[in-house]
């Protein structure tokens, strides 16, 4: 059945999305789509043990977004924070190089105290969703353990964190590493969230290390081959809106451009957003398969989350309606 254009409120969307311009596509998208109409499949490549916690910055940071907890001005952590716990660390001399936050620290705790009972990553992050009265679905791309790590030019590995906080990302990067097991599998739903969508969404986030990390998982990247997929460039102009995306590519011998992000996705994609700033770069843009689209991409508060949101559905509607008999 062909839906009009202006239906795309009944779309059923799958978005894979990491970091904070994820999280805020994201919380547009959970703004503007029916509850039960959206999932988000998160990175979790980057998570790791700080202090004997388990923590997930990806996840956290889309589940504030979605929960309205997200501190608006730092685009990651809680809102209305309190440090006390980390300034306690520092006057004893721990390491502060990772900053957690009173609430924050909670959620880690409990989500620890959880998994150590036996639940699953899943099951956690439903639980706190739950919690938290947000009304789509969120799921990690995985249960099981996945790592994501920097190669530098010097040959030695960091994992995500010490390079990203820690390294404030100075080191000159070569390439990367995902470590993980060999039986590692998508969470479940991951799989029929995909092939059940009218959309998939790739959002603003570093394609190295946000998106690559769930597109590395087993059947993943043979479903998106079979379904209309969007991407948003998370690079304007050269520059990453947020995070080292744009420094990634350089340093690995590729323009740091939204063509290059394009280039990336291609082998999947059916339509391309970058931002109006870049239509320069587009105006020889040949690709037949690909459609591709200008549209203002940054999201500095809720109306421009939720205004990108209906943009991008509606540019999947147009998308589906190009294929429909």
């Amino acid at each position: 059945m062909t839906r009009s254009p202006d239906n795309y409120l009944s779309l059923q969307v799958a978005a894979l999305a990491g970091g904070v311009g994820g999280a805020k596509l994201a919380r547009g998208l959970d703004r503007v789509l029916p509850p039960g109409n959206l999932t988000l499949i998160v990175n979790t490549g980057d998570d790791f043990e700080h202090f004997g916690l388990r923590v997930s910055p990806d996840l956290d940071s889309v589940c504030y977004a979605l929960a309205g907890l997200a501190d608006p001005v730092r685009g990651w952590g809680r809102a209305d924070e309190t440090w006390n716990c980390f300034s306690g660390l520092g006057e004893l001399g721990a390491p502060t190089w990772f900053q957690l936050g009173d609430k924050d620290l909670a959620l880690h705790l409990e989500r620890t105290r959880l998994l150590q009972e036996g639940l699953s990553l899943s099951e956690v992050t439903r639980h706190f969703c739950e919690r938290w009265g947000v009304r789509s679905r969120v799921l990690p791309m995985c249960d099981g353990q996945f790592r994501t790590q920097v190669r530098i030019t010097d040959g030695s590995l960091l994992d995500f964190q010490e390079y990203f906080v820690r390294e404030r990302c100075e080191p000159v990067i070569s390439g990367f590493v995902f470590s993980r097991a060999e039986d590692i599998a998508p969470a479940p739903g991951v799989l029929s969230a995909l092939e059940e969508a009218d959309l998939v969404v790739l959002c603003p986030s570093n394609p190295w290390v946000s998106i690559d990390p769930i597109l590395q998982l087993p059947g993943i990247l043979e479903v998106l081959r079979k379904k209309t997929v969007i991407a948003v460039s998370p690079i304007i102009q050269g520059k990453s809106v947020k995070g080292p995306a744009a420094k990634m590519f350089a340093e690995m011998g590729i323009p740091p451009t939204s063509l290059s992000v394009l280039a990336h996705y291609s082998a999947f994609l059916e339509g391309f957003v970058y931002d109006l700033l870049d239509r320069d770069l587009f105006q020889n843009y040949e690709g037949e398969r690909i459609i591709i689209r200008g549209l203002n991409t940054l999201m500095q508060n809720d109306e421009d989350k939720t205004r990108l949101a209906i943009e991008m559905l509606r540019f999947g509607q147009d998308l589906i309606a190009r294929k429909a008999p």
